[in-house]
């Protein structure tokens, strides 16, 4: 899914925020999207591509999914509405869905990580939220040993490419 910007510099569609180092920390087992409850000037601010998940979470409050500690930065635009940039934000999702993540968490200790902020093709904001483990010292090192591996067998399929043909 790929951005695209209007004429004022504006996402319309694709991914605003990501949150690289939940994958990085987490090993995912399972993915969800949630609609996000905004205001007018967040979602503006959200369309200009600003946001921030590098600290953020998502928990339970009284049986609902909240987003905390994500950053999205007040809209410069004129707006006198002014909001705080780490609210706590309601996510959205099915009944259902919350009661078996909420188990989730509570049962097996998992944790549930905003992995991404995007706008869907209908302009409606969305958050990604994956359902995972922490990761311990040495399943990081794995993973970096195998990224840096399959970056390197890129690079020499490519060179044998060039070589012969």
């Amino acid at each position: 899914m790929s951005a695209k910007k209007t004429k004022g510099g504006m996402v319309s569609r694709g991914i605003v925020a990501q949150n690289r180092k939940g994958r990085f920390n987490y090993t995912i087992k399972e993915t969800l999207e949630a609609g996000i409850v905004l205001k007018g000037p967040e979602v503006k601010s959200l369309r200009l591509g600003r946001a921030t998940l590098s600290e953020a979470y998502a928990s339970e409050r009284n049986g609902e999914l909240w987003l905390l500690n994500s950053y999205i930065p007040e809209y410069q635009g004129g707006v006198l509405s002014r909001f705080d940039t780490r609210a706590p934000r309601k996510l959205l999702v099915h009944r259902k869905q919350a009661n078996q993540l909420i188990g989730s968490i509570t049962r097996d200790g998992a944790s549930l990580i905003p992995l991404d902020i995007h706008f869907n093709d209908r302009g409606i904001a969305k958050v990604t939220l994956g359902l995972g483990q922490g990761r311990k010292k040495e399943d990081k090192r794995h993973a970096i040993a195998d990224r840096d591996w399959q970056r390197d067998k890129a690079r020499l399929m490519r060179s044998k490419g060039r070589d012969y043909g």
